[in-house]
């Protein structure tokens, strides 16, 4: 808290906030005022800027200074201000907020998001509902980067090898017209948990969209699918006990069915429980149903159209069954730890 009042308001008003303990002891370093931080030496600034929780008589300059410093250290600053003297804090942070009604127009103009309703409550509400939207496009991402790496690889292994390509520009159209929409619109209706706000706070400048986690998700479970559907393309059509066009189908089934079970994988980049309050999520859970239907559609009844064959039960069976094993891969992976960016 960065406040122009004295050491002592500041101090009461801090600890009303719960920034400060009651108990917290006078003389440690969790409250300066402004001239004995403006005082400090560059290297003395950098060692103290984590300690400090109040600053107390400040200018404008200082709370500029803060925020370099901060930011220097590695952290994602966010600012709150309503002045025109707050601007130069407010562009300077990573992330500046301000109030719709009180503030000045130079805030709003330097300011990154606004708050409409002037409470400060409504802050958390929008820090949430930012760390959702960031971590649903992760999400989204991750699953077409699944799709495209499995089918790609595929793809140019059986041409490789000489053998006829499993996905044909018909099928892929298909794979990929059910994931970009039923898939994407699934995982872009999670709603904000606790749990994101427990997590750091994330820098686009500095840390990518596409972390070390989302890549080990993503190229096992890439790896698994390229081996199961190259194992199925390579197979002699009297082991499985099929004909060329059921053969086809299977991978076709197959591959569409990982999708889907990948994407409850995915409702969770980090946890290994994904199926926690997913009973709740009924629009997440009718789109795994409809996704499911429209591929009965188009294996069953839209033959022609997809040069596929109808399926017997067993069939379904084994094609489901590969599917499934996706969750309990999803379970291991996370268990293997990489490094968070």
């Amino acid at each position: 808290m960065i406040t122009g009042d004295n050491a002592f308001t500041a101090r009461a008003i801090a600890t009303e906030c719960r920034i400060l303990r009651p108990d917290q002891d006078m003389n440690d370093e969790s409250v300066v005022e402004s001239e004995v931080f403006r005082n400090y030496t560059q290297d003395e600034r950098m060692e103290k800027v984590d300690k400090i929780l109040v600053m107390a008589r400040s200018s404008p300059f200082d709370k500029l200074l803060m925020v370099q410093r901060l930011k220097q250290k590695g952290h994602v600053v966010a600012v709150t201000g309503d002045d025109t003297n707050d601007a130069p804090s407010l562009k300077e942070a990573n992330r500046g907020l301000c109030m719709g009604i009180q503030s000045m127009e130079v805030a709003k103009e330097s300011s990154d998001i606004i708050i409409l309703d002037d409470s400060f409550a409504s802050i958390a509400t929008v820090l949430g509902w930012g760390r959702c939207v960031h971590n649903n496009i992760q999400k989204i991402i991750q699953l077409k980067l699944t799709v495209i790496i499995a089918a790609l690889v595929i793809n140019v292994v059986a041409a490789v090898s000489d053998y006829e390509i499993p996905f044909t520009v018909l099928k892929l159209l298909w794979v990929n017209l059910i994931m970009d929409t039923l898939g994407a619109l699934a995982l872009a209706k999670e709603q904000p948990t606790k749990d994101l706000m427990e997590k750091p706070s994330v820098s686009m400048s500095t840390q990518p969209l596409i972390t070390n986690i989302m890549w080990r998700n993503i190229l096992i479970q890439a790896l698994y699918q390229i081996v199961v559907i190259l194992i199925l393309q390579f197979s002699r059509d009297s082991i499985l006990g099929v004909n060329k066009k059921e053969k086809d189908t299977m991978i076709l089934n197959t591959s569409m069915l990982c999708q889907v079970f990948n994407q409850v994988n995915m409702r969770k980049l980090e946890k290994k429980n994904v199926f926690k309050g997913m009973h709740k999520k009924k629009f997440f859970l009718g789109i795994i149903g409809i996704t499911i239907i429209l591929e009965e559609v188009v294996v069953e009844s839209l033959r022609k159209f997809a040069d596929t064959k109808r399926l017997s039960l067993g069939q379904w069976g084994v094609c489901m069954g590969i599917a499934v094993l996706s969750l309990p891969i999803g379970w291991v992976v996370k268990c293997i730890p990489v490094p968070s960016i």
